[in-house]
């Protein structure tokens, strides 16, 4: 009966491993972007927390594909699942593209958008270490949304900014796809809140 019917708390277990991975790899883009140094062994670490993020994301769905009892309805734990592994691919990206693109030097804006980043990725810890007891959520996913918000404004700027005539082509391409990226990694962040916010609402 046990494996059939496991205890609750693995599911939480296996989100907030998840959610650690999510923390760690955003404080790894940004320490990336910030000292611009070493890129291809700060690429290779994202790497492998995206590697062991799979696995965690891997193990919660054969965990909700055995399990007939589960915390939270079944599509909502896929969901959040998706959500958390998703940022995290999302965030490797960007630090594969800056590798491929023989970048020389940040930004700004790119530093600006990784440390948003970061901030997003220790909502999300934090929301999901509450997320057993449904209390006190909403707080960090409406500044995960405030956070999205922001890195939009500041990647449209900086897009709109690549476009004034004063940058190489190339250049312009290059970061052009990688400010683009960085929005799209903080939009995923809001996907995983709203998932949250969506969760609480079920459960209220």
């Amino acid at each position: 009966m046990f494996s059939l019917f496991p205890k609750n708390e693995d599911f939480f277990t296996l989100f907030r491993r998840q959610a650690v991975l999510v923390r760690l790899s955003c404080e790894n883009l940004q320490e990336m972007m910030e000292r611009f140094d070493d890129l291809e062994g700060r690429a290779k670490r994202l790497k492998e927390v995206e590697h062991e993020a799979d696995l965690a994301a891997h193990e919660l769905f054969e965990r909700l594909n055995r399990s007939f009892i589960t915390p939270l309805e079944r599509e909502d734990i896929h969901d959040l699942g998706s959500g958390l592994d998703d940022v995290i691919d999302a965030v490797e990206a960007i630090g594969s593209r800056i590798v491929l693109f023989k970048l020389t030097a940040p930004t700004p804006e790119a530093q600006q958008l990784a440390a948003i980043l970061a901030k997003a990725g220790t909502q999300i810890e934090k929301a999901v270490d509450h997320l057993k007891d449904l209390k006190n959520l909403m707080g960090f996913t409406i500044e995960i949304n405030r956070l999205e918000n922001e890195a939009d404004n500041v990647s449209r700027q900086a897009v709109a900014d690549l476009f004034d005539g004063t940058h190489q082509v190339l250049d312009v391409m290059r970061w052009k796809e990688i400010y683009g990226r960085l929005e799209g990694a903080a939009d995923k962040c809001e996907d995983v809140a709203n998932t949250i916010e969506a969760i609480v609402l079920k459960n209220q």
